[in-house]
């Protein structure tokens, strides 16, 4: 045809590519290299947008120029369908989980194939069904014959109004989701864990192998900041005036144990009330302490936090200097680390040098650096971190760092106050959720057996189609009876189910295992250790630490059962830079801001391209700019991708998402340059339109028959082609 018509082309030839089967992988092939290309499942929530088709055209891009290769690509895709959001939506809705998350992957796969990506459809895998997590529940019993899975009292958000547990994200600034008004509280209850830090020297030591280009070195150093192994000492501090109480604190610097100004516990120390009990103004403090609690501070925002602290009205002893300490309570210092307390070194530690100089507490210097001007404390503007000599510190004063560390470690132990110690900061893997869309956990509780696993001839544990869900209450499962009561397997009387859900991380530890042998009577066959480990693995650097080690610590378990016969399930990792957009939002009275969709505002930009000012379509009201932010719904800055593709289609959105930048950085959309790819493609169809004829002959000439003129063409293509291949 003449004219470049993209919905017609597009539809012939990936109508052709379905019918012929063409991007099938072959199981076991000898014949050929193998290649496993993947990008990170979908969470099936609402629409996509083309920051999503961005992640998806580079996987699909490195696919496509594997098979050119010759290689055997594997190129599957599913979905991560269990979640929290599915059943919020439920709720409000009135919808099954079930119907809301197939209505979603429906449009997510009508999506999916309308851009022309190169998937083998035929292993599509869904983690909501139960041929699927049946061998969640599997792996599990597993784990448990192991003891890699336990059950343990672990603290949980509770809301009082819902009567229920709450995730992470169903905390707002302390305050439930559902009852603004109402506190979140914490609680212990029985939860389900993974000893994950079973393995940590492991995951720890084995980046060696990621090393290298392999993976990016960003997602390397959070993955060793997660696990934070430190090498250091426990010290006691005995508190004044409070028969046998006292409090240990971790440090890897106990050369600075002299410049402590004052001890900072956690909030939920498992000490405070005995450390506030029959203190002066207790009430005052007990409020201090319930306000602080509630603005917990999550660990990935401990290092920009505004620093927060009160004093206990206790002292303790430090043991070194027998100097007396005042007793702080500070939200920086969380209980689930170290041990929930940490002696504060202003002088060498940039985060005590912030809570000091907010909170007046005096600054010692006793660390002075190998050269250059002696630190004064009068004249420091920050924390001096790094080593040097000890001075202010009694008979320890002189050594260099490493020295009086050794010293002070052993001195420690000698006199009964203290010991060297190696600490990780990573915490065992808790899975239980009380929630109904996940994995049920496949044990039964019985009076006379205790914990009793449920036989595997009696998986998959399905969840029950209709259980009323309400967002309060117990666990949705706990409400049907039908699934909760049941003999116990061992001795036949009457028993109980768990009625938690698996986190849904779980679903994602192992998923790219599946699609090698989607239909397998057992978890993984010889179909896996053909194509893993995985040759490319895109994804957002969002996932760097929780899913990744998962990933990573799940893969060891299945080796270490036998199931697989490898270390890393990734040997190359790829996390693709997002698309940004422009926002544009009006206020309110009360200052809640309406977001206006772009195609609802018209902009006007300056010479530079920097808007200057913006008026809505339906008023000519002005609106506001709001930036270039990532793409969102929230925002109303998403650019839909089905109606660009009515307009354009999908190969221009390919190209444009490939050509907006470098994909490892992230890049502005622009309805003016996707038009300009269009363009593009119009004038390459016109040209090879008009030169139809002489391209069909081209291909059957010989190199001998060229002229001088086509030699050179033929060249300045095989440069192109060695060009493409580097940059691949």
């Amino acid at each position: 045809m003449a004219e470049y018509d993209a919905q017609a082309i597009e539809a012939k030839w990936q109508e052709r590519w379905e019918e012929e089967g063409v991007f099938r992988a072959i199981d076991l092939d000898a014949t050929r290299p193998k290649y496993y290309m993947l990008e990170m499942l979908p969470y099936p929530s609402g629409t996509m947008h083309m920051g999503h088709m961005r992640n998806y055209t580079i996987g699909d891009a490195v696919a496509r120029y594997k098979r050119m290769r010759g290689f055997n690509v594997l190129h599957p895709m599913g979905w991560d369908a269990f979640g929290l959001p599915a059943e919020n939506a439920a709720i409000k809705n009135g919808v099954h989980p079930r119907a809301w998350t197939n209505g979603n992957i429906d449009e997510f796969r009508r999506v999916l194939r309308r851009f022309g990506f190169s998937y083998d459809w035929t292993r599509e895998i869904s983690t909501c069904e139960p041929e699927y997590y049946r061998w969640n529940q599997w792996f599990f019993l597993r784990m448990l014959e192991k003891g890699i899975a336990f059950r343990k009292k672990s603290k949980v958000n509770w809301c009082p109004a819902c009567n229920t547990v709450l995730a992470n994200e169903q905390v707002i600034n302390g305050y439930c989701w559902r009852h603004e008004d109402v506190l979140v509280e914490s609680r212990e209850l029985e939860q389900w864990f993974l000893r994950i830090t079973q393995y940590a020297d492991e995951l720890l030591d084995d980046m060696k192998q990621l090393e290298g280009g392999g993976w990016p070195e960003r997602v390397l150093a959070m993955q060793r900041n997660w696990i934070g192994k430190s090498q250091g000492a426990r010290v006691r501090f005995d508190v004044e005036e409070v028969a046998g109480l006292s409090l240990e604190v971790f440090t890897t610097r106990v050369d600075t144990i002299y410049g402590a100004s004052a001890l900072l516990i956690a909030a939920g120390h498992p000490k405070i009330a005995e450390l506030l009990a029959g203190v002066p103004g207790g009430e005052g403090l007990q409020e201090q302490l319930k306000a602080m609690q509630q603005r917990s501070v999550k660990a990935e925002e401990l290092a920009t936090a505004e620093k927060e602290g009160f004093f206990t009205g206790r002292y303790a002893v430090n043991p070194f200097s027998a100097e007396r300490v005042p007793i702080w309570v500070a939200n920086f210092v969380l209980a689930e680390y170290g041990t929930g307390a940490v002696m504060c070194v202003p002088a060498h530690d940039e985060r005590d040098f912030e809570f000091a100089q907010k909170f007046h507490l005096p600054v010692k210097v006793v660390v002075q650096p190998p050269s250059g001007e002696p630190l004064r404390a009068d004249q420091m503007k920050e924390a001096y971190t790094e080593y040097g000599s000890s001075v202010n510190s009694g008979s320890y004063s002189g050594l260099a760092t490493p020295a009086a560390i050794e010293k002070m470690t052993a001195d420690a132990k000698s006199k009964g106050f203290g010991y060297g110690e190696t600490t990780y900061r990573l915490r065992d893997w808790g899975i239980s959720r009380q929630r109904y869309w996940g994995t049920p956990i496949p044990v039964i509780y019985c009076d006379k057996d205790g914990i009793v696993p449920v036989p595997d001839d009696q998986l998959p544990v399905k969840l029950p189609p209709d259980v009323k869900l309400t967002g309060e209450g117990q666990s949705p499962l706990a409400t049907d009876p039908d699934f909760v009561n049941v003999k116990c397997p061992k001795c036949g009387g009457p028993a109980r189910r768990e009625t938690d859900t698996m986190d849904t991380f779980v679903d994602s530890s192992w998923y790219y295992m599946r699609y090698c042998c989607p239909d397998a009577a057992t978890m993984v066959d010889k179909r896996t250790a053909y194509w893993m480990p995985m040759d490319q693995y895109i994804g957002g650097i969002e996932h760097a630490v929780l899913h990744l080690l998962y990933a990573r610590f799940w893969t060891r378990v299945m080796r270490d059962l036998g199931l697989v016969s490898f270390d890393e399930p990734f040997e190359r990792l790829f996390t693709q830079g997002m698309l940004l957009a422009h926002c544009y939002y009006r206020e309110d009275a009360s200052g809640r801001k309406r977001w206006f969709y772009p195609a609802e505002v018209e902009q006007q930009f300056d010479e530079r391209g920097a808007p200057v000012s913006a008026i809505a379509k339906e008023d000519g009201q002005p609106v506001l700019y709001g930036g270039i932010e990532k793409m969102s719904k929230s925002k109303n800055n998403v650019v839909e991708p089905g109606a660009f593709i009515e307009r354009f289609g999908a190969d221009t959105a390919r190209a444009f998402v490939m050509f907006a930048g470098p994909p490892d950085q992230s890049a502005p959309w622009s309805d003016a340059s996707a038009e300009g790819v269009h363009r593009f493609l119009r004038r390459l169809w016109s040209f090879s339109y008009g030169e139809r004829t002489r391209i069909e002959g081209a291909a059957s000439l010989e190199i001998a028959d060229l002229d001088a003129g086509l030699k050179k063409i033929r060249h300045e293509l095989h440069a192109a082609l060695h060009q493409a291949r580097f940059d691949y």
